[in-house]
């Protein structure tokens, strides 16, 4: 059985007219769930986008598939077929119809910590053993999770929804819409020291920590506020799970971080900036609109906007891939080099 609630049920009919595809087979056919075709049963849907897969679909249980034109003649167990033009990008459209909501409790639990100088807009839910501070500002329909504190004269914009754990610091400003999951930490101050004649002291960070609307920051993802500047999460920017962002760093709007991305303090990334996974990007480096940093990449100058760029220290994708091909050829002209100077030295 498949990802999905079962008390969810769809028929093969009702999945051609969302996606705008035709059935082939039985139209009554119904499925409770999603799965891919080697793991899909009678009651799943699935989906065969590319010919690679037609081993799996020769097998395949699967009650409903979304099949392409091309496609949609593949040999194969799963009778009934729904014929669209992009099966992935059908399937997607789907996932929603299958995903188990959240039941979402009202008001504010009683074992809740709420400051009497907070303000809590309409329609908000605080969870169990949340804390919200003096001089709190949350917007309608907020919802806080349980132990998820939010910290005081932060300022918290309408239909947010903070998961379990998930904490603000003081004074932080959050947009509409924006969603921090279990264990996001935002807010706190950078990692700024001086060096004095008594040891390391702490710089002051009374700069601010601003997420936008329609921002999103993983689990485990920590935000620094700023020191002699502003820290800012641009609008419908998205951080995954564990991606660390300095103190007085701007982002713009539309930019996706993969797990494990780490921006060292006071860099400016532009609009709809593209970070693969364990990417990093050194202090004070600007990166212009639309670039692609690939995976594990490590940039510690300035971006034009608009290239890929990969490797450490990185540089334009294609250079680079240049630069590993004329590392990979070296390999065979060293060793011959090797045989002719050891045979010169023997004779």
């Amino acid at each position: 059985m498949g990802g999905g609630d079962a008390r969810v049920r769809i028929t093969a009919a009702a999945i051609a007219e969302q996606v705008g595809g035709h059935v082939v087979g039985n139209t009554d056919a119904i499925v409770f769930g999603i799965a891919p075709l080697d793991r899909a049963g009678p009651t799943d849907l699935s989906f065969l986008a590319h010919a690679r897969y037609a081993g799996w679909f020769s097998t395949s249980r699967a009650g409903v598939v979304l099949v392409s034109p091309e496609l949609a003649n593949t040999l194969g167990t799963p009778s009934t077929r729904v014929v669209v033009e992009k099966p992935t990008q059908a399937m997607l459209r789907l996932l929603a119809h299958f995903r188990r909501d959240e039941p979402r409790p009202l008001g504010v639990h009683p074992t809740a910590i709420v400051a009497t100088t907070a303000m809590l807009g309409d329609g908000v839910t605080i969870e169990a053993y949340a804390i919200i501070g003096d001089g709190v500002t949350l917007g309608d329909r907020a919802w806080i999770g349980s132990h998820a504190v939010v910290g005081e004269g932060t300022t918290v914009g309408r239909d947010v929804r903070f998961y379990s754990h998930a904490v603000t610091y003081a004074f932080v400003e959050i947009g509409d819409r924006v969603v921090l999951h279990s264990g996001a930490r935002v807010g706190r101050d950078g990692f700024g020291f001086v060096q004095s004649d008594h040891g390391l002291v702490r710089v002051p960070h009374p700069g601010r920590c601003v997420l936008e609307d329609d921002v999103e920051i993983g689990a485990n993802s920590c935000v620094d506020r700023g020191s002699v500047d502003d820290t800012i999460i641009g609008a419908a920017s998205k951080l995954d799970s564990l991606v660390h962002v300095a103190h007085n760093v701007r982002i713009g709007k539309g930019c996706f971080f993969a797990a494990g991305v780490g921006i060292a303090g006071s860099s400016r990334i532009g609009d709809f900036v593209q970070f693969g996974g364990q990417s990093g990007v050194g202090g004070h480096v600007n990166i212009g609109d639309r670039v692609s940093v690939a995976a594990r990449a490590g940039v510690i100058s300035d971006v034009p906007a608009g290239i890929t760029v990969s490797g450490f220290p990185a540089r334009p994708h294609r250079e680079q891939l240049r630069s590993w091909s004329a590392l990979a050829r070296l390999g065979k002209i060293i060793r011959p080099l090797e045989q002719m100077l050891a045979e010169r030295a023997d004779s």
